[in-house]
């Protein structure tokens, strides 16, 4: 057998126990459901054997595995880890064991597998590594606004740029960030009412094609181990500019829309954060469901289809318990609403992003997620449908029969566990464990953890 021959078996080797691992994990738990996307022979039982044997060695030995670490490259050593990670997360949830965690212990139905998040975040806290492209200025890249709805994407761009999870050395990062901000383009490049998208994909194009030439990483797995986010409603567009950007990187966006090729098992679906005053200061906390006394509220511009037949239905407000508005009275506070009403409508707009989810979360409001095509934030890891309600445009005619229809004690158990959820939504500064910065990082950790990247140069 030849060199060639000889290193391409030991990479497969060693990557082959994916088929096993990552299927029980993420692929049954969501409607986001994970697949594999290489298949590797018939390697699967014997490195899975090795895996638990060596686990289980009293001897001081090297293990075969060890041994043979000493002879990967570093692409070779970053898959390996991952198939450590991936039978870590493989046993956590076949014995259903607990670990230490002196902060926050996922449990409860508001995760699909809390024993297999919990793994999954602490192998992720270990291992993860990300480079960030230093090519590119401000204010098009490494940065963009943190005000207004749109802010998250901003916010995201400086967390990533001193997190922890960083490396300066490309040869141990898992990941590589792409620092182009969506919203900046839009703002710096876009010709107002121009219809021109060639400038902006061009931006996009040309950030690619430089990164591409100066270094190995994004040919040697055209894109799938590089990651972009948007929150502006162009960033699937804007995304085009690059063909393996668009359908090999990840990307994480607020506009996660399936109808607009979302694709979940690769995509990231980013929360639309609005901070009005940069902080949650204000924004977190609300009375308990007996203080709340109207069924179920909406106020909000007339923008899209599901408004405008939410408008049409409900928006007379002959109906005290359903206050349905376009614009608020003077005197009637938005917040002061979504604090006094046991569920809050979150339609989509022109897009299917909107704050408002996030809105009810940390006032305490359970969610009526009223979007069609919509894949829901982090629902890899989290059973919307335990601390929300779930419907599409069909079911706006009957919104009130539907709601008064979920008894009592099904309402007070989901606000509950809205209250329990909201800690993976909150913006802190700086993050925090377990918060909406870690919870969009694991989301690309899952999906790196779901790859095999392998070097086209052998």
């Amino acid at each position: 057998m030849d060199s060639t021959s000889s290193s391409s078996s030991r990479v497969v080797w060693l990557i082959s126990v994916s088929l096993i691992l990552v299927s029980l994990y993420f692929g049954l738990q969501s409607s986001s459901t994970f697949r594999l996307v290489h298949s590797f022979g018939n390697f699967s039982q014997f490195l899975a054997t090795n895996v638990t044997s060596n686990n289980k060695s009293k001897h001081n030995n090297p293990t075969p595995i060890a041994k043979l670490q000493k002879k990967l490259n570093s692409l070779e050593r970053i898959e390996a880890g991952l198939v450590r990670a991936r039978a870590a997360i493989k046993q956590a949830q076949s014995k259903n064991q607990t670990f230490d965690d002196p902060e926050y212990v996922p449990t409860g139905p508001i995760y699909w597998n809390p024993t297999a998040f919990h793994r999954s975040y602490l192998e992720m806290e270990k291992h993860f590594k990300i480079y960030v492209y230093e090519e590119g200025e401000p204010p098009v890249f490494h940065y963009s606004a943190s005000q207004g709805i749109l802010g998250i994407e901003g916010i995201l761009i400086h967390q990533l740029e001193i997190s922890k999870f960083r490396t300066n050395d490309p040869e141990k990062a898992h990941v590589y960030f792409l620092p182009f901000s969506v919203l900046s383009i839009v703002s710096y490049v876009y010709v107002v009412d121009s219809r021109e998208w060639g400038p902006m994909r061009n931006t996009a194009a040309d950030y690619i094609d430089n990164i591409s030439r100066k270094y190995p990483y994004w040919n040697r797995s055209l894109g799938s181990d590089h990651f972009m986010l948007a929150c502006h409603d162009w960033g699937p567009r804007i995304s085009l500019a690059n063909p393996y950007l668009y359908k090999n990187s990840i990307r994480v966006l607020c506009n996660a829309n399936t109808s607009e090729r979302f694709n979940p098992i690769k995509d990231v679906s980013l929360p639309e954060i609005y901070l009005p005053r940069g902080t949650t200061d204000g924004l977190i906390g609300g009375p308990s469901p007996s203080h709340r006394s109207v069924l179920v509220f909406y106020a909000g511009g007339i923008h899209g289809y599901i408004r405008q037949v939410l408008m049409e239905h409900w928006g007379k407000n002959d109906d005290p318990d359903v206050q349905i508005h376009e614009y608020l009275p003077k005197n009637v506070s938005y917040y002061g609403m979504i604090r006094t009403s046991k569920y809050c409508i979150c339609p989509s707009g022109w897009e299917v992003a909107s704050p408002r989810m996030v809105e009810a979360l940390y006032m305490g409001c359970v969610p009526i997620l009223l979007k069609d095509h919509y894949v829901a934030p982090f629902s890899d890891v989290l059973n919307w449908k335990s601390f929300a309600v779930e419907m599409s445009s069909n079911d706006i005619p009957n919104l009130k029969k539907i709601l008064t229809a979920i008894p009592q004690r099904q309402y007070i158990k989901m606000q509950k566990r809205g209250l329990e959820v909201r800690r993976h939504f909150e913006v802190n500064f700086p993050p925090r464990r377990y918060d909406v910065f870690h919870m969009i990082l694991h989301s690309i950790w899952l999906r790196r953890l779901n790859i095999h990247v392998h070097d086209t140069k052998e």
